[in-house]
């Protein structure tokens, strides 16, 4: 079995042809159509928003556990 470099061209070329020659495509877009769009935005920025927060917090932790335990200054005590 060998393999033809020509089967990668040839759909290629079907798959440009496609696009190229199209027709058109005359679609009604109501109103909360927009705002379904908009919706879609925000809650994507949120969920970022949200992965980072989370992800902040364990990578913030990360570098707590690595400190010292004992590192808190110490008050001088008065024996006078």
């Amino acid at each position: 079995m060998k393999n033809s470099p020509k089967k990668p061209v040839a759909i290629r070329i079907c798959a440009t042809l496609l696009l190229l020659f199209s027709p058109s495509v005359f679609a009604y877009l109501d109103p909360s159509t927009g705002s379904m769009v908009i919706s879609a935005i925000v809650g994507i920025f949120a969920s970022i928003a949200l992965a980072l927060k989370t992800y902040w917090y364990k990578i913030k932790a990360l570098f707590k556990l690595g400190k010292k335990q004992g590192n808190a200054p110490q008050e001088p005590t008065d024996q006078g």
